[in-house]
Formats: structure tokens, C-alpha cells, sequence
């Protein structure tokens, strides 16, 4: 099995992917290289942090000695390291080129002079923008659509992708390029659309809606996406490299459903439902057709909505000391995102 560089694996789904690697391979290892910023939390590894398998780095991805450091003796890289939350891409769209783009620029250098055998590139369905086809037409995005992401975050993750991509074009770099639907389930940062939800409605507050409620997102367990990037890491070079795949369960629903289920499976009145001023540039539906992973990888989401909603649900209840530490860092943008239903 491989030896894997897993960048942002202190994140939400870079930490469970490690999990579920080195629970499955035992012969595995895995080398983590996270910044430890603000989503970057150590916590999120102390189930594996004494594995002999595993080593921690902290570092950021666009210095190039350190990322040198982690990627020795690693023959593939899965590069989640990312800023990725929309409304801060608005607040600090610098700082967002600079990881997603200048720091993926400076992994895939490492990564061509170390010859990997792999270089999966996580990216998100929201580089499509709206789910249509190019008369305007909406329908889930497939991979051949035009990329035009409405947000500083979507734009910088595009660009990354199409560096990625010109890597294999241009060097033969193996790169394989994955645009998922919205991630759900444990250790997903509170500020974040589910995780802010529940958090708030544990503690009585209200559910802050952008807008109308109606935008709508799929919605795929991390559970899921990381079997794909398994499937992946496995498939004959001949068959994914130089691809892209979109990652998603079908499962579509809109901001105002999320926050009315949420309020239901704890029996809390739909008074704590709050609209809010909507974001700019909010896009109205992500969704992309999954058939590709399906056909080439049989690949097919197993956890539902609903049964992944409650079991998150239970998570956050029963994580309240991870919670509290991650609020004890008073980080002012999550502090806002909190309180934005009451202000």
C-alpha cells in the first residue's frame, strides 16, 4: 500500500480520511502536513497520533522547504489543505489565492520532483457555479461543464484545478482531479452550514437562513467520499490519471430543509428559524452528476441523508469538550457566524 502525504489532514474530511486509511491498510503510512489554522485541529487525530504509521508536520503548503520535508519518502499526495469557507473568501480573498492557489503551485512542484505515482487533487462542485448546462438549463454538473465560480473561494480552487491539470498535461505529473458535493458528518468545523446549525439549536439560539432558505446543495457523507478516494488511490493509472470525477449522492436540499430537520430531531420549535441578509454572489443550486465514478470506479454513496443527519447529530451532542475548545480560540469570524441570527 501507499505512503501517503495528506495535506490539511487536521481538517474535517483530511482527518477522517487518515482514520479510515490507516483503519483499513495495515500497511499504510501516512505523513500529515497542516498549518494548523483556525480549521486545522490536532484534536481531530488523537486516535491514530500514536500509530507508528503516522507522522504529523505542522507546516504551510506554500513553503516550499517544508512541504520538501513531508513529501520525502511519500509516493503519492491527496492535497485537501485549503482555505474553504465562502463567506471568509468574501472578508479575505488574498489570503485564499495564496493557499488554494501559490500553495497547490508549490505541492505540485514537490510532488513532480519526488516522481509520486499519484496527485489527487481535492476540489469542490462549487467551480461549476450554478448546476446548469450551457443553454441555462438547470440539471446537475458533469465534468465537461464550463467552470464559472461565482466566489473568490470557488475561483481560486478552479484555478488550482487547471494548475493541477496542466501539470499532467505538461510534466506527466499523475493527477487526478475530484470535484465533491457538499461534505457532512463528524469533526466538521461549527462554521460550516450543519455543524453551525446544530450548534446553535443546542444551545437555543437561532438558525440563521441567507436570503429565502430555498439555495439549494448535495449533500454526501464524508464516509462516502473518502471510500471514493480510496477507489481512486486504487484504480489503474490508465483509467484516472489526467481525469476529473465528480463526487455526490443525488441527495439535494435547500438551506431552509436542513435547518427545519435539524430543529425536528431535537423537538425545538421552528420559532428559532432566523432569515438573514443573503450572501453576495450565493449561488442557487450545486449538484453534480456522479455517473463517471460510477461507471469507471463502482463507486456508490451508502449513508443516506437522514441516517447521516442523526448520526452527526449524536456526534456534535456527545463532542461538547471539542466544541468548547474550538469556541475557547475566540476566532472573531466564527464568533460572528454564531451570533449573526440574534444581531
Amino acid at each position: 500500500m501507499q505512503s501517503l502525504l495528506v495535506t490539511g489532514g487536521a481538517g474535517f474530511i483530511g482527518c477522517y480520511f487518515v482514520q479510515y486509511m490507516l483503519g483499513r491498510y495495515p500497511t499504510c503510512t501516512i505523513t500529515v502536513l497542516d498549518k494548523l489554522a483556525y480549521a486545522g485541529n490536532l484534536d481531530n487525530l488523537q486516535s491514530v497520533v500514536h500509530n507508528p504509521r503516522f507522522r504529523f508536520i505542522q507546516g504551510d503548503i506554500c513553503e516550499a522547504a517544508i512541504v520538501n520535508e513531508a513529501i520525502r519518502d511519500c509516493d503519492t499526495v491527496v492535497h485537501f489543505a485549503a482555505e474553504t469557507h465562502v463567506d471568509r473568501s468574501i472578508n479575505e480573498p488574498g489570503a485564499f489565492v495564496m493557499t488554494n492557489v501559490y500553495g497547490t503551485y508549490t505541492l505540485l512542484e514537490a510532488a513532480r520532483r519526488q516522481a509520486v505515482t499519484r496527485f489527487i487533487q481535492i476540489s469542490t462542485d462549487e467551480v461549476y457555479g450554478n448546476a446548469c448546462s450551457a443553454d441555462g438549463a438547470s440539471r446537475p454538473s458533469v465534468e465537461t461543464d464550463a467552470l464559472m465560480p461565482l466566489s473568490p473561494y470557488a475561483a481560486n480552487k478552479a484555478g488550482a484545478d487547471r494548475l493541477a491539470f496542466s501539470y499532467w498535461t505538461t510534466y506527466g505529473l499523475p493527477v487526478v482531479i475530484t470535484r465533491c458535493s457538499n461534505n457532512y458528518g463528524p469533526y466538521q468545523h461549527p462554521e460550516k452550514q450543519l455543524p453551525l446549525f446544530i450548534l446553535n439549536a443546542l444551545a437555543g439560539r437561532p438558525l440563521p437562513i441567507y436570503g429565502d432558505g430555498t439555495n439549494t446543495r448535495e449533500w454526501l457523507h464524508v464516509y462516502d467520499h473518502c471510500v471514493a478516494l480510496d477507489a481512486l488511490l486504487s484504480a489503474p493509472g490508465k483509467l484516472v490519471n489526467g481525469e476529473i470525477f465528480n463526487l455526490g449522492s443525488g441527495e439535494e436540499r435547500s438551506i431552509v430543509d436542513n435547518a427545519r430537520a435539524i430543529l425536528q430531531l431535537l423537538n425545538l420549535s421552528e420559532d428559532l428559524l432566523r432569515f438573514v441578509p443573503d450572501r453576495p454572489g450565493h449561488v442557487r443550486r450545486h449538484a453534480v452528476s456522479a455517473c463517471k465514478a460510477r461507471a469507471k470506479l463502482g463507486w456508490m454513496p451508502t449513508i443516506d441523508f437522514d441516517t447521516g443527519l442523526r448520526e452527526t447529530l449524536a456526534w456534535y451532542q456527545a463532542q461538547q469538550n471539542w466544541l468548547a475548545r474550538i469556541i475557547a480560540r475566540q476566532d472573531r469570524f466564527l464568533q460572528k457566524t454564531l451570533s449573526l441570527a440574534t444581531n
